[in-house]
Protein backbone atom coordinates (compact mmCIF):
# COMPACT_ATOMS: atom_id res chain seq x y z
CA UNK A 1 0.00 0.00 0.00
CA UNK A 2 1.05 3.59 -0.63
CA UNK A 3 2.47 5.12 2.56
CA UNK A 4 -0.61 6.35 4.40
CA UNK A 5 0.69 9.91 4.84
CA UNK A 6 0.58 10.34 1.02
CA UNK A 7 -3.15 9.59 0.85
CA UNK A 8 -5.55 12.52 1.00
CA UNK A 9 -6.98 12.75 4.54
CA UNK A 10 -10.58 13.02 3.28
CA UNK A 11 -10.31 9.90 1.14
CA UNK A 12 -13.24 7.61 2.03
CA UNK A 13 -12.34 4.13 3.21
CA UNK A 14 -14.25 1.08 4.43
CA UNK A 15 -12.66 -0.25 7.61
CA UNK A 16 -15.08 -2.78 9.12
CA UNK A 17 -17.43 -5.53 8.05
CA UNK A 18 -19.47 -8.14 9.88
CA UNK A 19 -22.01 -10.83 9.02
CA UNK A 20 -24.40 -13.07 10.94
CA UNK A 21 -26.28 -16.08 9.59
CA UNK A 22 -28.42 -17.68 12.28
CA UNK A 23 -29.66 -21.17 11.46
CA UNK A 24 -29.87 -22.46 15.01
CA UNK A 25 -31.71 -20.08 17.36
CA UNK A 26 -35.18 -21.61 17.70
CA UNK A 27 -37.88 -19.62 15.94
CA UNK A 28 -39.92 -19.94 19.12
CA UNK A 29 -37.33 -17.76 20.88
CA UNK A 30 -38.70 -14.94 18.69
CA UNK A 31 -35.37 -13.17 18.46
CA UNK A 32 -35.91 -9.62 17.24
CA UNK A 33 -34.46 -8.73 13.83
CA UNK A 34 -33.02 -5.60 15.44
CA UNK A 35 -31.01 -7.77 17.85
CA UNK A 36 -29.69 -9.73 14.87
CA UNK A 37 -28.75 -6.57 12.98
CA UNK A 38 -27.05 -5.10 16.05
CA UNK A 39 -25.00 -8.30 16.37
CA UNK A 40 -23.71 -7.77 12.84
CA UNK A 41 -23.05 -4.11 13.64
CA UNK A 42 -20.94 -5.07 16.65
CA UNK A 43 -18.92 -7.47 14.48
CA UNK A 44 -18.27 -4.70 11.95
CA UNK A 45 -17.18 -2.22 14.62
CA UNK A 46 -14.89 -4.81 16.18
CA UNK A 47 -13.48 -5.74 12.76
CA UNK A 48 -12.13 -2.20 12.35
CA UNK A 49 -9.62 -2.98 15.09
CA UNK A 50 -9.86 0.45 16.75
CA UNK A 51 -11.74 0.80 20.07
CA UNK A 52 -12.68 4.42 19.37
CA UNK A 53 -14.44 3.78 16.07
CA UNK A 54 -17.92 4.01 17.59
CA UNK A 55 -17.27 7.57 18.69
CA UNK A 56 -16.90 8.87 15.13
CA UNK A 57 -20.09 7.32 13.74
CA UNK A 58 -22.15 10.34 12.68
CA UNK A 59 -24.69 8.33 10.71
CA UNK A 60 -26.33 4.94 11.19
CA UNK A 61 -28.12 3.81 8.03
CA UNK A 62 -30.35 0.77 8.01
CA UNK A 63 -31.90 -1.01 5.04
CA UNK A 64 -35.68 -1.11 5.14
CA UNK A 65 -36.95 -4.45 6.40
CA UNK A 66 -39.49 -6.39 4.35
CA UNK A 67 -41.99 -6.25 7.25
CA UNK A 68 -42.07 -2.46 6.73
CA UNK A 69 -42.07 -2.68 2.96
CA UNK A 70 -44.48 -5.35 1.70
CA UNK A 71 -47.86 -6.47 3.06
CA UNK A 72 -47.07 -10.15 2.48
CA UNK A 73 -44.19 -9.90 4.98
CA UNK A 74 -45.99 -7.83 7.61
CA UNK A 75 -45.93 -9.03 11.21
CA UNK A 76 -48.21 -8.77 14.22
CA UNK A 77 -45.18 -8.61 16.52
CA UNK A 78 -44.86 -4.83 16.26
CA UNK A 79 -42.00 -2.66 15.05
CA UNK A 80 -39.64 0.11 16.05
CA UNK A 81 -40.70 3.66 15.28
CA UNK A 82 -37.07 4.40 14.41
CA UNK A 83 -35.23 1.18 13.47
CA UNK A 84 -31.75 2.67 12.88
CA UNK A 85 -31.91 4.46 16.23
CA UNK A 86 -32.91 1.20 17.92
CA UNK A 87 -29.83 -0.46 16.41
CA UNK A 88 -27.61 2.49 17.36
CA UNK A 89 -28.81 2.26 20.98
CA UNK A 90 -27.94 -1.42 21.14
CA UNK A 91 -24.44 -0.56 19.96
CA UNK A 92 -23.93 2.40 22.28
CA UNK A 93 -23.77 4.84 19.37
CA UNK A 94 -25.10 8.39 19.34
CA UNK A 95 -25.28 9.36 15.66
CA UNK A 96 -26.55 12.74 14.49
CA UNK A 97 -28.32 11.01 11.60
CA UNK A 98 -30.48 7.89 11.71
CA UNK A 99 -31.33 6.81 8.18
CA UNK A 100 -33.90 4.25 7.07
CA UNK A 101 -33.82 3.55 3.35
CA UNK A 102 -36.68 3.09 0.97
CA UNK A 103 -36.93 -0.25 -0.82
CA UNK A 104 -34.34 -1.62 -3.19
CA UNK A 105 -31.61 -4.22 -3.36
CA UNK A 106 -29.46 -1.46 -4.85
CA UNK A 107 -29.57 0.57 -1.63
CA UNK A 108 -26.55 -0.91 0.23
CA UNK A 109 -24.18 0.08 -2.59
CA UNK A 110 -26.08 3.34 -3.05
CA UNK A 111 -25.37 4.17 0.61
CA UNK A 112 -21.67 3.35 0.25
CA UNK A 113 -21.50 5.65 -2.80
CA UNK A 114 -23.39 8.43 -1.03
CA UNK A 115 -21.38 8.24 2.19
CA UNK A 116 -18.11 8.14 0.24
CA UNK A 117 -19.07 11.44 -1.38
CA UNK A 118 -20.05 13.00 1.96
CA UNK A 119 -16.86 11.79 3.68
CA UNK A 120 -14.74 13.15 0.83
CA UNK A 121 -16.53 16.50 1.17
CA UNK A 122 -15.77 16.61 4.91
CA UNK A 123 -19.48 16.37 5.80
CA UNK A 124 -19.24 13.09 7.69
CA UNK A 125 -16.63 11.47 9.93
CA UNK A 126 -17.97 7.94 9.97
CA UNK A 127 -20.99 5.83 9.06
CA UNK A 128 -22.40 2.44 9.92
CA UNK A 129 -24.49 0.70 7.25
CA UNK A 130 -26.51 -2.25 8.53
CA UNK A 131 -29.41 -4.42 7.50
CA UNK A 132 -30.94 -7.81 7.87
CA UNK A 133 -34.04 -9.95 8.09
CA UNK A 134 -35.37 -12.48 10.58
CA UNK A 135 -38.11 -13.90 8.38
CA UNK A 136 -37.22 -17.48 9.38
CA UNK A 137 -37.95 -16.53 12.97
CA UNK A 138 -40.95 -14.36 12.12
CA UNK A 139 -42.56 -17.09 10.00
CA UNK A 140 -41.75 -19.88 12.43
CA UNK A 141 -42.89 -17.98 15.50
CA UNK A 142 -46.14 -17.02 13.82
CA UNK A 143 -46.84 -20.61 12.81
CA UNK A 144 -46.10 -21.75 16.36
CA UNK A 145 -48.49 -19.12 17.75
CA UNK A 146 -45.70 -17.50 19.75
CA UNK A 147 -46.59 -14.14 21.29
CA UNK A 148 -43.70 -11.76 20.71
CA UNK A 149 -43.38 -8.00 21.13
CA UNK A 150 -40.89 -6.27 18.87
CA UNK A 151 -42.39 -2.82 19.50
CA UNK A 152 -39.93 -0.05 20.36
CA UNK A 153 -40.04 3.73 20.50
CA UNK A 154 -36.48 5.01 20.81
CA UNK A 155 -37.61 8.53 19.94
CA UNK A 156 -37.44 10.68 16.84
CA UNK A 157 -38.14 9.77 13.27
CA UNK A 158 -35.59 8.35 10.84
CA UNK A 159 -34.39 10.22 7.80
CA UNK A 160 -35.63 8.34 4.72
CA UNK A 161 -33.30 8.00 1.73
CA UNK A 162 -33.87 6.45 -1.67
CA UNK A 163 -36.80 6.46 -4.08
CA UNK A 164 -40.19 5.95 -2.40
CA UNK A 165 -42.01 5.03 -5.62
CA UNK A 166 -43.36 1.51 -5.83
CA UNK A 167 -41.90 -0.64 -8.60
CA UNK A 168 -45.06 -1.33 -10.59
CA UNK A 169 -47.71 0.78 -12.32
CA UNK A 170 -51.46 0.70 -11.77
CA UNK A 171 -51.76 -0.93 -15.19
CA UNK A 172 -49.30 -3.64 -14.20
CA UNK A 173 -51.03 -4.18 -10.86
CA UNK A 174 -54.40 -4.73 -12.55
CA UNK A 175 -52.76 -7.61 -14.41
CA UNK A 176 -51.13 -9.11 -11.28
CA UNK A 177 -47.66 -7.82 -12.17
CA UNK A 178 -46.23 -6.58 -8.89
CA UNK A 179 -44.27 -9.34 -7.15
CA UNK A 180 -40.70 -10.24 -8.08
CA UNK A 181 -41.76 -13.88 -8.53
CA UNK A 182 -44.02 -12.72 -11.39
CA UNK A 183 -41.90 -9.97 -12.95
CA UNK A 184 -38.62 -11.84 -13.30
CA UNK A 185 -40.19 -14.82 -15.14
CA UNK A 186 -41.49 -12.34 -17.73
CA UNK A 187 -37.95 -11.01 -18.14
CA UNK A 188 -36.54 -14.55 -18.30
CA UNK A 189 -38.78 -15.67 -21.13
CA UNK A 190 -37.86 -12.49 -23.02
CA UNK A 191 -34.20 -13.45 -22.62
CA UNK A 192 -34.95 -16.97 -23.84
CA UNK A 193 -36.62 -15.53 -26.92
CA UNK A 194 -33.70 -13.20 -27.61
CA UNK A 195 -31.34 -16.20 -27.41
CA UNK A 196 -33.51 -18.39 -29.63
CA UNK A 197 -33.79 -21.26 -27.16
CA UNK A 198 -36.60 -23.68 -26.49
CA UNK A 199 -37.91 -24.13 -22.95
CA UNK A 200 -35.98 -27.29 -22.09
CA UNK A 201 -32.65 -26.03 -23.44
CA UNK A 202 -32.98 -22.75 -21.56
CA UNK A 203 -34.01 -24.43 -18.32
CA UNK A 204 -30.87 -26.57 -18.45
CA UNK A 205 -28.72 -23.50 -19.16
CA UNK A 206 -30.21 -21.74 -16.15
CA UNK A 207 -29.40 -24.83 -14.09
CA UNK A 208 -25.79 -24.74 -15.25
CA UNK A 209 -25.54 -21.03 -14.44
CA UNK A 210 -26.90 -21.35 -10.92
CA UNK A 211 -25.01 -24.57 -10.15
CA UNK A 212 -21.87 -22.39 -10.16
CA UNK A 213 -23.47 -20.15 -7.52
CA UNK A 214 -24.56 -23.16 -5.46
CA UNK A 215 -20.97 -24.45 -5.51
CA UNK A 216 -19.72 -21.20 -3.95
CA UNK A 217 -22.43 -21.36 -1.27
CA UNK A 218 -21.47 -24.95 -0.49
CA UNK A 219 -18.06 -23.71 0.68
CA UNK A 220 -19.32 -20.59 2.46
CA UNK A 221 -20.05 -21.17 6.17
CA UNK A 222 -22.37 -18.15 6.16
CA UNK A 223 -24.61 -19.56 3.41
CA UNK A 224 -28.09 -20.87 4.21
CA UNK A 225 -28.23 -23.56 1.49
CA UNK A 226 -24.95 -25.47 1.37
CA UNK A 227 -26.12 -28.56 -0.49
CA UNK A 228 -24.10 -27.66 -3.60
CA UNK A 229 -26.95 -28.38 -5.99
CA UNK A 230 -26.00 -29.68 -9.42
CA UNK A 231 -27.32 -28.26 -12.67
CA UNK A 232 -29.50 -31.33 -13.04
CA UNK A 233 -30.99 -30.89 -9.57
CA UNK A 234 -31.72 -27.22 -10.17
CA UNK A 235 -33.49 -27.82 -13.49
CA UNK A 236 -35.46 -30.92 -12.41
CA UNK A 237 -39.07 -30.27 -11.39
CA UNK A 238 -39.73 -32.20 -8.17
CA UNK A 239 -41.93 -31.71 -5.08
CA UNK A 240 -38.95 -29.99 -3.41
CA UNK A 241 -38.23 -27.91 -6.52
CA UNK A 242 -41.72 -27.16 -7.78
CA UNK A 243 -42.68 -24.41 -10.18
CA UNK A 244 -43.14 -20.98 -8.57
CA UNK A 245 -43.49 -18.75 -11.62
CA UNK A 246 -42.68 -20.51 -14.90
CA UNK A 247 -39.91 -20.68 -16.10
CA UNK A 248 -38.47 -20.70 -12.55
CA UNK A 249 -38.61 -23.63 -10.15
CA UNK A 250 -38.23 -22.94 -6.43
CA UNK A 251 -34.42 -23.17 -6.23
CA UNK A 252 -34.00 -20.45 -8.85
CA UNK A 253 -35.76 -17.90 -6.61
CA UNK A 254 -34.09 -15.77 -3.93
CA UNK A 255 -34.32 -17.41 -0.51
CA UNK A 256 -35.97 -14.78 1.70
CA UNK A 257 -37.06 -16.82 4.72
CA UNK A 258 -33.74 -16.70 6.52
CA UNK A 259 -32.19 -14.94 9.52
CA UNK A 260 -29.23 -12.94 8.23
CA UNK A 261 -27.69 -9.55 8.93
CA UNK A 262 -24.57 -7.66 7.90
CA UNK A 263 -22.93 -4.31 8.54
CA UNK A 264 -20.18 -2.06 7.18
CA UNK A 265 -18.16 0.76 8.75
CA UNK A 266 -16.89 3.69 6.69
CA UNK A 267 -14.72 6.64 7.61
CA UNK A 268 -11.95 8.80 6.14
CA UNK A 269 -8.27 7.99 5.92
CA UNK A 270 -7.57 10.88 8.29
CA UNK A 271 -9.91 9.54 10.96
CA UNK A 272 -8.65 5.99 10.43
CA UNK A 273 -5.12 7.25 11.07
CA UNK A 274 -6.16 9.08 14.25
CA UNK A 275 -7.96 6.04 15.62
CA UNK A 276 -5.17 3.62 14.69
CA UNK A 277 -7.25 1.46 12.35
CA UNK A 278 -4.70 -0.99 10.90
CA UNK A 279 -3.96 -0.37 7.22
CA UNK A 280 -4.63 -4.05 6.60
CA UNK A 281 -8.31 -3.24 7.23
CA UNK A 282 -8.57 -0.40 4.72
CA UNK A 283 -10.62 -0.98 1.56
CA UNK A 284 -11.10 1.83 -0.94
CA UNK A 285 -14.01 2.57 -3.26
CA UNK A 286 -12.30 3.19 -6.60
CA UNK A 287 -15.37 3.53 -8.79
CA UNK A 288 -19.11 3.84 -8.35
CA UNK A 289 -22.32 4.65 -10.19
CA UNK A 290 -26.07 4.76 -9.63
CA UNK A 291 -28.88 4.86 -12.16
CA UNK A 292 -32.21 3.33 -13.09
CA UNK A 293 -33.82 2.05 -16.25
CA UNK A 294 -37.32 3.18 -17.20
CA UNK A 295 -39.20 2.69 -13.96
CA UNK A 296 -41.92 0.29 -15.10
CA UNK A 297 -41.04 -2.96 -16.84
CA UNK A 298 -43.88 -2.53 -19.34
CA UNK A 299 -42.35 0.76 -20.56
CA UNK A 300 -38.97 -0.66 -21.53
CA UNK A 301 -38.32 -1.03 -25.24
CA UNK A 302 -35.97 -3.93 -24.51
CA UNK A 303 -37.17 -6.41 -21.89
CA UNK A 304 -34.08 -8.63 -22.14
CA UNK A 305 -31.46 -5.99 -21.39
CA UNK A 306 -30.53 -3.02 -19.20
CA UNK A 307 -29.01 0.21 -20.42
CA UNK A 308 -28.51 1.23 -16.79
CA UNK A 309 -26.31 -1.80 -16.12
CA UNK A 310 -24.36 -1.28 -19.34
CA UNK A 311 -23.74 2.42 -18.80
CA UNK A 312 -23.47 2.30 -15.00
CA UNK A 313 -20.93 -0.52 -14.89
CA UNK A 314 -18.84 1.21 -17.55
CA UNK A 315 -18.95 4.49 -15.59
CA UNK A 316 -17.84 2.79 -12.35
CA UNK A 317 -15.02 0.93 -14.08
CA UNK A 318 -13.90 4.07 -15.93
CA UNK A 319 -13.85 6.01 -12.66
CA UNK A 320 -11.60 3.27 -11.25
CA UNK A 321 -9.40 3.34 -14.35
CA UNK A 322 -10.00 -0.39 -14.79
CA UNK A 323 -11.83 -2.77 -17.11
CA UNK A 324 -13.94 -5.81 -16.35
CA UNK A 325 -10.88 -7.92 -17.21
CA UNK A 326 -9.00 -6.30 -14.30
CA UNK A 327 -11.48 -7.53 -11.71
CA UNK A 328 -10.15 -10.36 -9.57
CA UNK A 329 -13.48 -10.85 -7.80
CA UNK A 330 -17.04 -10.29 -8.96
CA UNK A 331 -20.41 -10.37 -7.24
CA UNK A 332 -23.40 -9.94 -9.54
CA UNK A 333 -26.82 -9.44 -8.02
CA UNK A 334 -28.52 -12.79 -8.39
CA UNK A 335 -32.12 -12.82 -7.17
CA UNK A 336 -33.11 -14.82 -10.29
CA UNK A 337 -31.15 -16.13 -13.30
CA UNK A 338 -32.39 -13.26 -15.49
CA UNK A 339 -30.65 -10.67 -13.28
CA UNK A 340 -27.33 -12.48 -13.75
CA UNK A 341 -27.82 -13.14 -17.46
CA UNK A 342 -28.54 -9.48 -18.17
CA UNK A 343 -25.62 -8.31 -16.00
CA UNK A 344 -23.25 -10.63 -17.88
CA UNK A 345 -24.61 -9.52 -21.23
CA UNK A 346 -24.28 -5.81 -20.43
CA UNK A 347 -20.83 -5.98 -18.81
CA UNK A 348 -19.28 -8.40 -21.34
CA UNK A 349 -18.85 -11.23 -18.84
CA UNK A 350 -19.15 -14.86 -19.90
CA UNK A 351 -21.65 -16.77 -17.77
CA UNK A 352 -18.95 -19.38 -17.15
CA UNK A 353 -16.20 -16.85 -16.41
CA UNK A 354 -13.50 -18.76 -14.50
CA UNK A 355 -13.33 -16.03 -11.86
CA UNK A 356 -16.91 -16.83 -10.89
CA UNK A 357 -19.83 -14.42 -10.71
CA UNK A 358 -20.40 -14.44 -6.95
CA UNK A 359 -18.29 -14.26 -3.80
CA UNK A 360 -21.12 -15.34 -1.49
CA UNK A 361 -23.15 -17.95 -3.39
CA UNK A 362 -25.95 -15.60 -4.41
CA UNK A 363 -29.45 -14.90 -3.14
CA UNK A 364 -30.99 -18.37 -3.72
CA UNK A 365 -28.15 -20.24 -1.96
CA UNK A 366 -26.26 -17.82 0.28
CA UNK A 367 -29.51 -16.15 1.27
CA UNK A 368 -31.63 -13.21 0.20
CA UNK A 369 -32.20 -11.02 3.27
CA UNK A 370 -34.57 -8.57 1.61
CA UNK A 371 -33.01 -5.22 0.70
CA UNK A 372 -29.82 -6.12 2.60
CA UNK A 373 -28.14 -8.82 0.49
CA UNK A 374 -25.56 -6.46 -0.98
CA UNK A 375 -24.34 -5.52 2.52
CA UNK A 376 -23.22 -9.16 2.67
CA UNK A 377 -21.66 -9.10 -0.80
CA UNK A 378 -19.69 -5.92 0.00
CA UNK A 379 -18.63 -7.42 3.35
CA UNK A 380 -17.37 -10.56 1.65
CA UNK A 381 -15.73 -8.47 -1.09
CA UNK A 382 -13.84 -6.59 1.60
CA UNK A 383 -12.50 -9.88 2.97
CA UNK A 384 -11.55 -11.06 -0.52
CA UNK A 385 -9.54 -7.98 -1.51
CA UNK A 386 -7.93 -7.81 1.94
CA UNK A 387 -6.78 -11.39 1.45
CA UNK A 388 -5.10 -10.43 -1.84
CA UNK A 389 -3.66 -6.92 -1.45
CA UNK A 390 -3.77 -4.94 -4.68
CA UNK A 391 -6.63 -6.96 -6.13
CA UNK A 392 -9.86 -5.43 -7.40
CA UNK A 393 -13.48 -6.50 -7.02
CA UNK A 394 -16.77 -5.43 -8.63
CA UNK A 395 -20.11 -5.47 -6.82
CA UNK A 396 -23.39 -4.88 -8.67
CA UNK A 397 -26.68 -4.17 -6.91
CA UNK A 398 -30.21 -4.34 -8.30
CA UNK A 399 -33.51 -3.01 -6.98
CA UNK A 400 -37.07 -3.76 -8.05
CA UNK A 401 -37.24 -5.58 -11.41
CA UNK A 402 -33.84 -4.97 -13.08
CA UNK A 403 -34.80 -1.34 -12.44
CA UNK A 404 -32.48 0.43 -9.97
CA UNK A 405 -28.75 -0.23 -10.16
CA UNK A 406 -25.67 0.65 -8.13
CA UNK A 407 -22.06 -0.35 -8.68
CA UNK A 408 -18.87 -0.39 -6.64
CA UNK A 409 -15.24 -1.19 -7.47
CA UNK A 410 -13.15 -2.10 -4.41
CA UNK A 411 -9.46 -2.54 -3.66
CA UNK A 412 -6.90 -2.21 -0.86
CA UNK A 413 -4.91 -0.02 -3.27
CA UNK A 414 -5.51 3.62 -2.29
CA UNK A 415 -7.39 5.88 -4.66
CA UNK A 416 -5.11 8.55 -6.19
CA UNK A 417 -5.64 12.22 -5.37
CA UNK A 418 -8.89 13.75 -4.13
CA UNK A 419 -11.86 11.35 -4.28
CA UNK A 420 -14.48 12.59 -6.75
CA UNK A 421 -17.39 11.01 -8.60
CA UNK A 422 -19.52 12.20 -11.48
CA UNK A 423 -22.88 13.68 -10.50
CA UNK A 424 -25.32 10.73 -10.79
CA UNK A 425 -27.82 13.05 -12.48
CA UNK A 426 -25.63 13.05 -15.60
CA UNK A 427 -26.05 9.31 -16.14
CA UNK A 428 -29.73 9.44 -15.20
CA UNK A 429 -30.44 12.06 -17.86
CA UNK A 430 -28.94 9.72 -20.48
CA UNK A 431 -31.08 6.84 -19.26
CA UNK A 432 -34.27 8.90 -19.08
CA UNK A 433 -33.78 10.02 -22.69
CA UNK A 434 -33.91 6.45 -24.05
CA UNK A 435 -37.08 5.54 -26.00
CA UNK A 436 -39.99 3.71 -24.43
CA UNK A 437 -42.17 1.00 -25.91
CA UNK A 438 -45.54 2.12 -27.35
CA UNK A 439 -48.07 0.98 -24.75
CA UNK A 440 -51.84 0.81 -24.83
CA UNK A 441 -54.03 0.06 -21.81
CA UNK A 442 -57.13 -1.00 -23.74
CA UNK A 443 -56.31 -3.81 -26.16
CA UNK A 444 -58.58 -5.65 -28.56
CA UNK A 445 -58.07 -7.83 -31.60
CA UNK A 446 -55.53 -10.25 -33.04
CA UNK A 447 -52.27 -10.18 -31.10
CA UNK A 448 -48.98 -12.01 -30.44
CA UNK A 449 -47.17 -12.92 -27.22
CA UNK A 450 -43.95 -10.94 -26.66
CA UNK A 451 -43.22 -12.65 -23.34
CA UNK A 452 -45.22 -14.45 -20.68
CA UNK A 453 -45.19 -16.10 -17.25
CA UNK A 454 -47.32 -18.79 -15.66
CA UNK A 455 -47.87 -18.43 -11.95
CA UNK A 456 -48.40 -21.55 -9.84
CA UNK A 457 -50.31 -22.46 -6.73
CA UNK A 458 -49.03 -25.36 -4.65
CA UNK A 459 -49.33 -27.95 -7.43
CA UNK A 460 -51.19 -26.52 -10.44
CA UNK A 461 -50.85 -23.42 -12.61
CA UNK A 462 -53.07 -20.62 -11.31
CA UNK A 463 -52.94 -17.77 -13.82
CA UNK A 464 -50.94 -16.45 -16.76
CA UNK A 465 -49.44 -13.04 -17.46
CA UNK A 466 -48.82 -11.89 -21.02
CA UNK A 467 -46.92 -8.95 -22.44
CA UNK A 468 -48.11 -8.87 -26.04
CA UNK A 469 -48.19 -6.84 -29.23
CA UNK A 470 -51.26 -5.92 -31.22
CA UNK A 471 -50.97 -7.22 -34.78
CA UNK A 472 -52.61 -4.13 -36.28
CA UNK A 473 -50.51 -1.41 -34.63
CA UNK A 474 -47.51 -3.10 -33.00
CA UNK A 475 -48.47 -1.51 -29.70
CA UNK A 476 -47.57 -3.37 -26.52
CA UNK A 477 -50.28 -4.39 -24.06
CA UNK A 478 -50.52 -6.27 -20.77
CA UNK A 479 -52.98 -9.08 -20.23
CA UNK A 480 -53.91 -12.12 -18.22
CA UNK A 481 -54.95 -15.42 -19.72
CA UNK A 482 -58.25 -17.06 -18.80
CA UNK A 483 -57.90 -18.98 -15.52
CA UNK A 484 -58.06 -22.38 -17.18
CA UNK A 485 -55.60 -25.06 -16.00
CA UNK A 486 -55.66 -26.94 -19.32
CA UNK A 487 -54.98 -23.73 -21.26
CA UNK A 488 -52.10 -22.79 -18.93
CA UNK A 489 -50.55 -26.25 -19.20
CA UNK A 490 -50.81 -26.07 -22.98
CA UNK A 491 -49.14 -22.63 -22.97
CA UNK A 492 -46.28 -24.14 -21.01
CA UNK A 493 -46.05 -27.38 -23.02
CA UNK A 494 -46.04 -25.67 -26.42
CA UNK A 495 -43.94 -22.61 -27.26
CA UNK A 496 -45.56 -19.43 -26.04
CA UNK A 497 -43.19 -16.81 -27.42
CA UNK A 498 -44.52 -15.38 -30.66
CA UNK A 499 -47.71 -17.38 -30.27
CA UNK A 500 -50.76 -15.77 -31.87
CA UNK A 501 -54.08 -15.26 -30.17
CA UNK A 502 -56.81 -12.76 -29.47
CA UNK A 503 -57.01 -10.09 -26.77
CA UNK A 504 -60.18 -8.49 -25.42
CA UNK A 505 -60.79 -5.86 -22.76
CA UNK A 506 -63.28 -6.46 -19.98
CA UNK A 507 -63.80 -5.15 -16.46
CA UNK A 508 -60.68 -2.98 -16.59
CA UNK A 509 -58.33 -5.79 -17.68
CA UNK A 510 -57.11 -7.28 -20.92
CA UNK A 511 -57.65 -11.01 -21.43
CA UNK A 512 -55.47 -12.82 -23.96
CA UNK A 513 -56.49 -16.22 -25.27
CA UNK A 514 -53.70 -18.00 -27.15
CA UNK A 515 -54.46 -19.93 -30.32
Amino acid sequence: MTPDRMIEANTPVLVGCGDVTDLTTPATAARSPLDLIAQAGRKALDDAGAPGIGGVIDAVAMLRMFADAAPRFSTSFGRSTNPPKSVARRLGLNPARCIYTWNGGNMPQYLVNMFAEQIAAGELRGALIAGGEALRTQHGATRSDVRADWSEDPGGEPEEIGDPRRGWSDYEERHLMRAAIAMYPLIENAIRGARGRDVDTHLKEMGRLFARFAAVARDNPLATRREGYTAEQLSAITPENRWIGFPYPRLMNANAYIDQAAALVMTSVGVARELGVPESKWVFLHGCADGHDHWFLSERAVLAGSAAIRKGARLALDMAGRTIADMDFIDLYSCFPSAVEIACQETGLAEDDPRGLTVTGGLPFFGGPGNSYVVHSISEMMRRVRSKPGSFGLVTANGNYVTKHSFGVYSTTPTPGPWRRQDPAVLQRELDALPKAPLTEVASGPATIETYAIMYGKTEPDFGIVIGRLDATGERFLANTPRDVALLKDLQAREGLGRPGHVRHEDGRNIFTPA
